[in-house]
């Protein structure tokens, strides 16, 4: 490791902050591949898987909320630590669901946690990067949730679900996240220690002041537009190209991984882009190519390889606009004090709007209309998005600036 202390602590925490996101994702996005498994032993429905993924969204969203303002009154290090415990001790709870009220009681906790830490790591990572590695630091912290949700997830659960039964697959998560827990306790300054003090001002105000800056309001457009995206592709995908297309669940498993692959590759490639062509037009192309790989995507018959293509590039470009979304644009945006209440309510508009209720209406959708016609949401989402990001104003700093 770097002799230089600086580098050395900006490794450590972009690092800490990584590997906790990369927990984060498990626990989101593992269940989206034991759906169909799980459907069938608690007798849900196309709507019911909605709801559930719905539910788990908003209460990230809330959370995100919350806990963004908090950590910019008490510090970032205590909310870290405590979501992570609390992830820890109820993430087995998701095994112990007789129902689908039950199962959607847990995942509204297991939300609640995982918003809680997502802000907060944002800002840590911010905080800790010099400005010329804004993009480049994010996009490895961000790139952990799918890398690990949503590539290597399906791939674990698959072979998991081959020897032991999906209600303890859960649990296994449970150390690894009190390791992380502490490790970041170690680590991660405090108030005190990078020169601030817990403030009482209120969170109302906090509020009002990050809405009154153009690109917030903005942001809070797109994150729906981009979380539309994400979580309706991944809640209801599996049941797609299961029900629609026939493809046997192992083969299924295998196309899923392309959202991580494809999302762990853009996270990192695109937001590295932007930091030397700008913000703006790489979110303005990276909507252009969301939409056309939808529209590819929707347009593929049981073709795994070519599934799995479109499948990547969907998200090879949608979870580098929700990297660069929440990450540099907020921080970038508003003043330090204010980055994670920033970046806590643009993931919550996402969150509840585009994480929470879309899901719920691509279930209903599919129940109605037939699940070969849920890919059309996202596709209208990618327009919007679209014509959101050409309203942007450039955050990025000056190249002059950036090098100092």
């Amino acid at each position: 490791m770097s002799s230089n202390p600086g580098l050395r602590r900006e490794i450590v925490i972009v690092g800490l902050m990584a590997l906790g996101f990369g927990l984060v994702g498990i626990d989101r996005f593992m269940i989206s591949t034991m759906f169909p498994v799980i459907a069938r032993d608690l007798k849900l429905s196309y709507s019911d898987i909605g709801t559930i993924t719905g539910a788990l969204a908003i209460a990230w969203g809330l959370s995100a909320l919350y806990t963004g303002n908090l950590a910019d009154r008490i510090g970032r290090r205590r909310v870290l630590t405590g979501a992570l415990v609390l992830f820890s001790l109820l993430i087995g709870a998701s095994g112990l669901a007789v129902g689908l009220g039950s199962l959607v009681l847990v995942r509204v906790v297991m939300g609640a946690a995982d918003g809680a830490y997502t802000p907060a790591s944002i800002a840590a990572t911010m905080a800790a990067s010099p400005p010329r590695r804004h993009g480049l630091n994010i996009g490895l912290q961000q790139m952990m949730l799918p890398l690990c949700g949503l590539g290597f997830g399906p791939l674990i659960v698959v072979h998991l679900l081959h020897v032991i039964d999906w209600r303890l697959i859960f649990s296994i998560f449970a150390l690894p996240g009190l390791l992380m827990g502490w490790a970041i306790w170690r680590n991660v300054p405090d108030l005190k220690q990078v020169g601030q003090v817990p403030v009482a001002r209120g969170a109302f105000a906090d509020w009002r002041h990050v809405i009154g800056y153009h690109n917030i309001k903005i942001a809070m457009g797109m994150m729906l537009c981009w979380l539309t995206c994400l979580i309706t592709t991944s809640a209801l995908l599996p049941n797609y190209l299961l029900d629609h297309l026939h493809l046997p669940f192992d083969m299924m498993g295998t196309v899923m991984s392309a959202i991580g692959v494809g999302s762990t590759v853009g996270t990192l490639a695109l937001p590295w882009l932007s930091d030397r062509v700008g913000r703006k037009p790489v979110m303005a192309v990276s909507t252009i190519g969301v939409g056309m790989s939808l529209f590819m995507l929707s347009r593929t018959g049981a073709s795994p390889e070519l599934l799995f293509a479109w499948l990547f590039a969907v998200h090879f470009f949608n979870n580098a606009l929700i990297t660069l979304t929440v990450g540099p644009i907020c921080a970038e945006t508003v003043p330090v004090a204010l980055m994670t209440t920033a970046s806590g309510m643009v993931i919550a508009v996402g969150e509840i709007f585009g994480g929470g209720i879309a899901p719920v209406i691509g279930g209903i959708v599919a129940v109605h209309f037939g699940i070969d016609h849920i890919l059309l949401l996202p596709i209208a989402a990618s327009v919007i998005g679209f014509i959101l990001s050409l309203a942007l104003f450039e955050t990025r700093p000056r190249l002059k600036r950036a090098k100092a």
